[in-house]
């Protein structure tokens, strides 16, 4: 298991668009991954579980992977809430 946390910086943190954005990346990785918001568990390849988690701009989120390739996937989620959301 592998896990690192992250800050959103993007205007509407994990809504629509960017949501979506971020579950076609974590669904190209083998392993189960999830975020931990607030000490709650969801799914990070779940459109449905993703918008419930109300994500929204300085949130503070872990994300947490298991499984074959989990450190990559975690790391490749980071950079793309850190560095690729924010231009949405």
């Amino acid at each position: 298991m592998y896990e690192e946390k992250v800050i959103l910086k993007n205007e509407i943190g994990l809504h629509a668009r960017p949501a979506s954005i971020f579950i076609r990346e974590a669904v190209k990785h083998p392993c189960d991954i999830n975020i931990v918001k607030e000490g709650r568990i969801y799914n990070a390849k779940s459109i449905m579980s993703v918008l419930s988690m109300s994500a929204n701009q300085g949130d503070e989120i872990l994300i947490r992977a298991q499984g074959e390739g989990d450190e990559k996937a975690v790391k490749s989620l980071v950079d793309l809430v850190e560095n690729r959301l924010t231009e949405i």
